[in-house]
């Protein structure tokens, strides 16, 4: 089968990443991959259109150049608390001779189900309109209906919406760096797609991508999406909260934190040794206690995005992926906070120059090449049997 590029750009607050690859629909490979600083973006929204602008259009010469090819599309993320997301349902009758269900039954109840108050207001913008399950006269649990029979047909959908001006505000950066958007995804959608594996969304599972200025939750249950939303809490906090703690410069402290971060604690020797940075000298208890308190309570608050009877249906636990997660004991406090399992989750094996991009950090950034690759159409009438991904990562935009 003939390999098809695709590319991706993941704008981040604290860095944009650009993955140029291709694809037989199976597997990816790597061409180029371009890394820059993000500048105008804060807690993922542009706050400086030329800034961001500048940032995307370095960091996609970079994946060019690597590649020796032009870059004119990509599939792109957004993200933002302005992004919020609901769910709702559908009915409709089904009105073919031979009561049926047919594709345009399922457009004509995802339409229905789309028409809520907060999702199709004026002002606000449909990102995902995402199929959870069918119901066709009473029977649940149904992934695909098409051609089955019956007289009345229910959809449960997952819906993310947007404010209009602030997807215009956005599109506009990428496009004046000289890039047509192909899809826009929300975030914590494309870091799952990288990041969860299919047993983990089947089982139920929270997945939480601690990135640069937000955290991006998702939640499955039954190989659904249940719930989407981004936290104001980040990489970024921790960085703040040593900046803060100790007198030092946000530069030096996120220096501190990536060097020296983490959240074990440590013997006597080594909780009392002192750190030199940049011609400070920071006393490591200090700097262990900022760190392992911002990050419990992250964790706290990634829990409250949970139900109150989450305990029946969370069975997989807790993924965390994004750069923060690279901290290390930040599973094994997470267990302590949650009382649930957790790993971290990273992109998939993938061939090519892919080695910087096995890293929590890229989870994004690949997210969206799998979306992009993936099935994510409704169901068709020839295919009865669509794929996990088909089901889950179906879109309106």
């Amino acid at each position: 089968m003939k390999r098809k590029k695709i590319a991706s750009i993941d704008v981040g607050t604290s860095k944009i990443c650009t993955v140029m690859a291709d694809t037989d629909g199976e597997s990816l490979r790597i061409l180029g991959v371009g890394i820059a600083p993000s500048n105008g973006m804060q807690k993922g929204h542009v706050v400086n259109l030329n800034d961001t602008k500048d940032a995307i259009r370095q960091s996609v010469r970079t994946a060019e150049q690597a590649v020796g090819y032009r870059l004119d599309s990509a599939t792109v993320n957004i993200s933002g608390r302005n992004i919020s997301s609901l769910n709702n349902r559908g009915v409709i009758a089904i009105t073919s001779n031979k009561q049926i269900v047919k594709v345009d039954d399922i457009q004509r109840v995802m339409t229905v189900a789309q028409n809520v108050d907060g999702a199709s207001t004026a002002g606000s913008t449909i990102l995902h309109l995402i199929p959870q399950t069918y119901t066709v006269d009473g029977q649940e649990g149904i992934k695909n209906p098409v051609g089955m029979h019956g007289f009345r047909l229910d959809v449960d959908t997952h819906i993310v919406t947007a404010p209009s001006a602030a997807v215009e505000n956005f599109t506009k950066c990428i496009r004046s760096a000289g890039i047509e958007i192909e899809q826009l995804v929300f975030s914590p959608l494309a870091s799952a797609a990288a990041a969860v594996s299919a047993d983990e969304r089947q089982n139920g599972v929270i997945m939480a991508d601690i990135g640069g200025g937000t955290t991006d939750i998702t939640i499955y249950r039954d190989d659904s999406i249940m719930h989407t939303s981004v936290l104001p809490v980040s990489g970024y906090s921790i960085s703040h909260d040593i900046s803060v703690g100790l007198g030092v410069s946000i530069e030096m402290a996120e220096e501190l934190k990536l060097k020296y971060g983490s959240v074990i604690p440590g013997d006597d020797k080594s909780d009392n040794r002192a750190l030199t940075e940049g011609g400070r000298v920071v006393p490591y208890a200090e700097l262990y206690e900022i760190i392992r308190t911002r990050v419990e309570e992250m964790l706290r608050l990634i829990m409250l995005e949970l139900p109150s009877d989450y305990n029946r249906y969370i069975r997989a636990g807790v993924v965390l992926t994004g750069g923060t997660a690279n901290l290390p004991g930040i599973t094994e406090l997470g267990l302590e906070v949650t009382h649930m399992p957790v790993r971290v989750g990273m992109p998939p094996k993938m061939y090519g120059i892919a080695d910087n991009l096995m890293d929590p950090a890229f989870s994004t950034a690949v997210g969206l090449l799998v979306w992009k690759q993936g099935p994510k159409e409704t169901p068709k009438e020839k295919d009865n049997n669509p794929s996990g991904l088909g089901g889950l990562f179906g879109r309106k935009q």
